[in-house]
């Protein structure tokens, strides 16, 4: 089970936001070069970055960090905020991105998502942001008439392998992950997936190491480390 940590940008800062809501944000650093390093030097292996601004705007406000952190660490970053063309990926990818995050326009538009598949492949993953199993977009602001579910089995459909599923709810609270929901998110859609949101401790970590066998991969963890609840060493040592 990978161990991903996560840099959620916004204005150039790393910050961290309670639910995704923007009125309830903690800046933790000014410079995310350092906090890249900082990851990297503790054994990280890929880093999630969210460019937050994008996610909002519909269009990436933060690639110019992203270049400067790939520079400094030179070790796999993934990027989603705002990505919502063809033109758009293929501009990141060039920036030296190992994975492309989809999340509003692979809801909203179906032949987007098709062709990003065909053209990039597994370069490219969904998240499957949700609250009460409604996806939600637009930077977590606005529902879809999607269920988590059945957006799920559309992307087995197309052909993708696994996605990253956010429980909104417990994103940044530090309440502990939704196993239930993705226990049955593993059941309905037979994808493999990295689990976003709740971690509070390392025992949440062994929770989810044991759906690795069906089809828990990785989880993504960002207030429980920056608030120093155990260290990325720790994490990647139980994973």
């Amino acid at each position: 089970m990978l161990i991903i940590p996560a840099i959620d940008l916004r204005g150039g800062k790393v910050v961290r936001l309670f639910q995704g809501k923007f009125d309830q944000e903690k800046v933790y650093s000014s410079d995310p070069v350092k906090v890249a390093k900082h990851w990297a030097k503790q054994g990280a292996k890929l880093l999630h970055i969210v460019d937050l601004d994008g996610a909002a705007s519909g269009k990436p406000q933060n690639l110019a960090v992203v270049k400067e952190i790939i520079a400094a660490v030179g070790m796999g970053l993934e990027f989603g905020g705002g990505v919502r063309d063809l033109e758009t990926l293929t501009k990141v990818f060039s920036l030296g991105v190992e994975r492309v995050v989809l999340g509003t326009k692979a809801v909203a538009d179906a032949l987007f998502l098709k062709a990003a598949w065909k053209k990039f492949g597994e370069k490219v993953i969904v998240s499957i942001d949700a609250k009460n199993a409604q996806v939600l977009v637009r930077g977590w602001k606005t529902g879809s008439a999607k269920s988590v579910f059945t957006f799920a089995q559309e992307l087995k459909k197309i052909g993708f392998e696994q996605l990253i599923y956010t429980d909104i709810s417990k994103d940044g609270t530090m309440a502990g992950p939704n196993i239930k929901a993705i226990k049955e998110l593993l059941k309905v859609s037979g994808l493999n997936v990295i689990a976003s949101g709740g971690v509070a401790d390392l025992k949440d970590l062994l929770k989810l190491k044991r759906l690795e066998k069906q089809g828990v991969i990785g989880v993504i963890i960002g207030k429980a480390l920056y608030e120093g609840k155990f260290s990325l060493t720790e994490a990647i040592k139980i994973s």
